[in-house]
């Protein structure tokens, strides 16, 4: 797979952009990543008011397939060794951020498994999120190539690889820990129900014959 030539033409057309423009996708490139963070801890406090224990399911395996992606791409890229594009491509325009260190892979893209894998996520446990989280992940799929450290078909990789372990694992799961969800707001423990919410039980019940006021 080579994608060099790609490559160089990103990282040309990098260099010919504003000083600001490559300032924003430094910035984004390194800390993008916290923005699907702030993402899951949002989602997680907004599935605690819900009734189905589902949406919390969704919530808490939001992150752990996250997780679960960063470490399939990690055990990849140690298998294939492919060096970093900054050093490999003749003739390539200075990274924009330093390249990684020697034994730091090329393939795949860590932080676009990492963002593929939270933007399917976030989207299966709240749909209209998708319109954010697709393109943010593409975002930071793109900048790695922009900035001059991951190969076209790096990011492209990571962005299918995480993408698709994180549906597998939070669609197989969702039951069993919905299944957990419901029974442990039943239970009625502070701590469990501070987690996931109190749901339906916490709520005052109609007995026969009688009305709320």
């Amino acid at each position: 797979m080579d994608s060099s030539r790609l490559y160089l033409d990103i990282t040309d057309f990098a260099h010919s952009t504003p000083g600001w423009v490559q300032s924003l996708f430094e910035a984004w490139t390194t800390f993008g990543l916290f923005a699907f963070g702030l993402l899951f801890i949002s989602v997680w406090w907004r599935s605690r008011r819900q009734e189905s224990p589902r949406a919390v399911a969704l919530a808490v395996l939001a992150p752990l397939a996250t997780a679960v992606a960063y470490v399939a791409s990690e055990a990849l890229k140690s298998v294939v060794d492919e060096e970093r594009p900054c050093r490999a491509v003749a003739g390539a325009a200075v990274p924009l951020v330093p390249c990684p260190a020697f034994g730091d892979w090329s393939f795949p893209s860590n932080h676009s498994a990492i963002a593929g894998a939270a933007a399917v996520a976030l989207a299966l446990a709240v749909r209209r999120l998708a319109l954010l989280t697709v393109p943010l992940a593409l975002l930071m799929a793109f900048s790695r190539v922009f900035v001059g450290v991951h190969y076209p078909h790096d990011v492209t990789l990571g962005l299918l690889l995480g993408g698709s372990l994180a549906a597998v694992f939070v669609l197989g799961l969702a039951g069993p820990i919905s299944t957990i969800t419901a029974a442990a707001r039943a239970g009625g423990g502070r701590a469990a129900v501070w987690f996931t919410g109190p749901g339906p039980a916490a709520r005052p019940q109609n007995m026969s014959g009688c009305r709320l006021p």
